[in-house]
């Protein structure tokens, strides 16, 4: 393990207690499970009280506010992990670290919150074909850890719905009761939330309309982009749990909601938060909760996160998780800058005035001459005080820590009538269409290093934007995010991350206000960006195949998505990046997903889930780390640990291929044609060799197993570590079950 991340570098370029004076703050505490407690499976009454045993009885100390504290209790968990969250100093906690079965305390961690066309663009067409055949998601619920939800929007109607199922256990939260109905059928709020499960950021109203959104006509933002919406699986069940707000989201409630969701019964949890980028799966929140979720059968839907397009940024990698980068789809919000030279360049925006004529303006650059180069250039909100921006088109800088509608906002206050914003290097030809409030678009670094050079050359520097409105077919799409995190993963580099990409880059759904409050429409939607909205669309895909084939396992779902993934665009060419280039493995992971495809995989690799004991032992972790995800103790020595790559994922990656060939195998379930044959095809990199044996699986039941072995050798001599990539594909008369390869040669 040591060699392989030296190697990731490298290409990464009762007792006492005494008086207490400091403060408390909110700590995640695991301990052991007692042995007394699991062998008589206690009550949660008896588990509560042993965790109680660990904190003061009475111990108070100064709060920050001034008030007299006590040590106190907040969560309790009993389905994630064994521990709890309280509210301690931290001498109290180096006191408890002496206590008989306490293994670690950490203090709480922030984590960061990382449609009318997208169904159409998946292959979803309302009363027909595989969305129909889907049942749109019935019976299915769908748990949404995020920012809580607007319950009032028609998004979440219950018209048409059916009562939850029998095995809902979920609740609404008192000033909740009035407002849940067959669609919405469980809010809660913690910490964070602020006693309401009402959204008052809209991300989670967002991506809870983007999973399983009813049918609502007439969606749109300033009339652009209009059509009805729906989620991926319209008639799911939504059950909400409120972690966040719009600063973060605290860790502890994470993990309570999980808990919750659990004990609840939901199906598929969609979590949109950023879950840590190396974080090892024992001490991370969200894989410890998806860890004791994917054992009770419910399958985890994470975001890959927004850190693109850098080498190994890629959260939420632990194998049991589902996740999610995020593509461009084929609609485009056109507008147009052109400049006094004649040049024009293309970009977006939801607000598409409509202005009968080609006004030029003077340009103005925030950036140039300013005073403070961490505020003005990113048009900050009251840094823009030179009155020569009245009556300009001011050039803004994307980021800062400014969204692109605060950008234009403190354009407007300033005077200025039109903004363009010039997107960061990174991002590449990924643009976002805000909902502005004045006349603005985002282009790429390019386009707008080609406007600040026309600038710099003319004393009178003019541009007129115009807009031409909702634009379907662009054949580039999907292309990856420029911002969608790309693998390995740091935390276990034998499994192959993101496992699938799907639509993230300027999506809409519900929203809680309207963002278009000065006109006519008043619709509440709103187009954003992130791995935060393609994750719940792959929630959304879930549920359809739960919905579908309700005896799946949540790995078995994963797989179907994964092996009938598209690798090819509209133009039937290679998914490209944001340059415009072929997008590598570590960015699409197993592709574009393609929901009418996973319906029918034809084979999938249903990984074990005991076979997670000796991947983790092979992870070289230790016994009670290993024992923090399980549970229970673990011996690790009794275990026969296997190598990452052994896991029977539906992908592979071998990291650290050198002159010694290495074999693997893979097991597949037959759930296509009950007799059926399939002959593996191989795509072997250069440098590379790839044997499969045998080369031909036959088939004669349906849900029988077959196992094949691979193995790969290098074929060069070359020592210099490098980064290649095939793929094999086993392909019956009807199916063909595609498995990518990633090899870091060394």
């Amino acid at each position: 393990m040591g060699f392989l991340k030296i190697l990731l570098v490298f290409i990464f370029c009762s007792f006492p207690w005494p008086s207490v004076q400091s403060d408390f703050e909110t700590y995640m505490v695991h301990v052991e499970s007692p042995e007394s407690l699991v062998s008589t499976q206690s009550s949660l009454t008896d588990l509560e009280s042993y965790y109680l045993s660990f904190l003061p009885k009475t111990t108070t100390a100064i709060s920050s506010s001034g008030n007299e504290e006590a040590a106190s209790m907040i969560y309790s968990y009993h389905n994630v992990m064994k521990g709890f969250a309280a509210r301690l100093t931290a001498a109290q906690v180096k006191e408890m670290e002496k206590k008989r079965g306490f293994v670690s305390a950490q203090k709480q961690r922030i984590l960061s919150l990382d449609t009318t066309h997208t169904p159409s663009f998946l292959g979803l067409q309302q009363n027909m074909g595989v969305w129909k055949d889907f049942n749109y998601g019935k019976g299915v619920i769908i748990g949404v850890i995020d920012t809580g939800i607007l319950p009032d929007h028609p998004s979440f109607s219950d018209v048409g719905m059916p009562p939850p199922p029998a095995k809902w256990n979920g609740v609404c939260e008192s000033n909740f009761t009035n407002k849940c109905n067959n669609k919405l059928i469980g809010a809660r709020s913690y910490q964070l939330g602020n006693g309401s499960p009402i959204d008052d950021d809209g991300h989670g109203t967002h991506t809870a309309g983007t999973a399983a959104g009813a049918f609502v006509n007439g969606a749109n933002v300033f009339g652009s982009a209009n059509g009805t919406a729906a989620g991926v699986a319209p008639f799911a069940h939504i059950a909400v749990y409120k972690v966040c707000n719009s600063d973060g989201c605290a860790d502890t409630d994470v993990l309570a909601a999980m808990d919750a969701a659990i004990d609840d019964g939901v199906d598929i949890l969609s979590i949109s938060l950023g879950g840590g980028r190396s974080s090892d799966f024992h001490s991370n929140p969200i894989a410890l909760g998806a860890y004791s979720a994917t054992e009770r059968g419910i399958l985890v839907s994470c975001s890959a996160g927004n850190n693109g397009p850098f080498f190994g940024s890629v959260g939420n990698a632990a194998p049991w998780i589902l996740t999610v980068g995020a593509s461009t789809h084929d609609r485009k919000l056109k507008a147009t800058v052109k400049i006094g030279n004649g040049e024009e360049f293309e970009g977006e925006s939801a607000y598409q005035p409509k202005i009968s004529n080609s006004t030029f303006f003077t340009l103005f650059d925030a950036g140039r001459n300013a005073s403070d180069e961490f505020e003005t250039p990113y048009c900050r909100p009251g840094s823009l005080t030179d009155p020569a921006i009245r009556g300009n088109i001011v050039i803004c800088l994307a980021g800062g820590g400014v969204p692109g509608v605060d950008k234009g906002q403190a354009v407007k206050d300033a005077g200025g009538v039109g903004m363009i914003i010039i997107n960061r290097p990174s991002s590449g030809v990924t643009k976002s269409a805000d909902a502005h409030v004045l006349p603005a678009l985002d282009v790429s670094d390019a386009d707008g290093t080609k406007i600040l050079a026309y600038m710099n050359s003319t004393s009178n520097p003019v541009a007129t934007i115009t807009f031409q409105g909702t634009i379907i077919g662009d054949k580039n799409a999907p292309i990856v995010a420029g911002f969608s995190s790309r693998g390995p993963s740091g935390a276990s580099t034998g499994i192959l991350k993101p496992d699938i990409i799907g639509p993230g880059v300027n999506i809409l759904a519900a929203w809680p206000a309207s963002v278009d409050d000065n006109k006519n429409t008043k619709s509440t939607f709103n187009i954003i960006s992130g791995t935060s909205m393609s994750c719940p669309h792959l929630s959304g895909v879930a549920a359809l195949l739960k919905s579908a084939h309700p005896d799946w396992s949540p790995a078995a779902i994963k797989s179907a998505i994964m092996t009938t993934a598209d690798t090819l665009n509209l133009a039937n060419s290679p998914i490209l990046n944001k340059r415009l280039l072929p997008a590598d493995i570590y960015a699409i992971g197993a592709g574009h997903v393609n929901p009418s495809r996973a319906n029918d995989p034809g084979l999938i690799y249903d990984t074990p889930f005991e076979d997670y004991v000796p991947y983790l032992c092979g992870l070289k972790y230790t016994d009670r780390q290993v024992g923090n995800l399980l549970q229970r103790k673990v011996n690790c020595t009794e275990v026969k640990s296997i190598l990452e790559a052994q896991l029977n994922y539906p992908s592979f990656s071998i990291f650290g291929l050198g002159s010694t060939p290495q074999t693997y195998t893979r097991t597949v379930t037959n759930v296509g044609d009950a007799t059926s044959s399939y002959k593996v095809e191989v795509a072997s990199p250069k440098g590379v060799v790839i044997e499969v044996e045998p080369t031909e699986l036959n088939f004669s039941q349906l849900n029988q197993k077959l196992a094949y072995q691979v193995t790969f050798s290098k074929t060069t001599n070359s020592s210099n570590p490098e980064v290649v990539e095939g793929f094999l594909k086993w392909t019956s008369n009807r199916h063909s079950v595609r498995s990518p390869i990633a090899l870091v040669l060394v």
